[in-house]
């Protein structure tokens, strides 16, 4: 396990460019739901925090060895997600080597996203980030922790997260849509300022994992 988390923090800290993936997923629900978002999180992140992300993200399932290559996986959707008995020691083995997931529910994916999170740490329960955390805070701060990008039900956003040793290692952002706002100016017509909210808050999820 050692070796594992070791060639990820190699891959994460000495590679001139990192690479990020998208989850493809199964169970039916549009893992490939918002396909402009993280190219344009990427373009932020290269712009404005000095990151050396590869332009285009890739595409992993949860079950491949190729999961181990990527320092951030994103995952997104509206509807249901199964986690075969493989993926979910995949996945489990992967956060405990020091890669990061975030999930991002973009509207109808709660119900089943949670019994799935479950399979993977049975033992540990999502607890709601304080807005006082670290992700919260640099390089932008969020005061009131998550914004919120689309109202769907008018709840508050929240983000929730799985802890290995007080490090975050999987994010739940639900309540928000982030991966919405980081989408192409046309396909929800947010406002600019919105739009910006999003990006800021992607940004500091990547600065997150590259500097913890």
């Amino acid at each position: 396990m050692k070796k594992i988390y070791y060639l990820l923090l190699l891959i994460s800290v000495t590679s001139f460019s990192q690479e990020i993936a998208l989850l493809k997923y199964s169970g039916g629900g549009d893992w490939y739901a918002n396909p402009t978002s993280l190219p344009n999180l990427i373009k932020y992140c290269n712009a404005n925090i000095n990151t050396k992300i590869k332009t285009k993200p890739g595409t992993v399932e949860p079950g491949s060895p190729d999961l181990l290559s990527y320092p951030f996986v994103h995952m997104t959707g509206h509807g249901n997600v199964v986690f075969s008995d493989t993926d979910v020691i995949n996945l489990r083995n992967y956060l405990l080597a020091g890669g990061f997931l975030h999930i991002d529910d973009n509207y109808g994916m709660d119900q089943y996203i949670r019994k799935e999170i479950k399979k993977i740490f049975p033992n540990n329960d999502l607890v709601e980030i304080p807005a006082n955390h670290g992700i919260f805070q640099k390089p932008y701060l969020f005061a009131n922790g998550l914004p919120k990008i689309h109202e769907h039900d008018g709840k508050r956003p929240q983000a929730f997260g799985i802890f290995i040793e007080n490090k975050l290692v999987l994010l739940y952002t639900f309540e928000c849509d982030l991966g919405d706002g980081w989408e192409d100016p046309e396909v929800h017509n947010d406002p600019a300022d919105v739009r910006e909210k999003a990006l800021k808050m992607g940004a500091n999820i990547m600065n997150y994992i590259f500097n913890n």
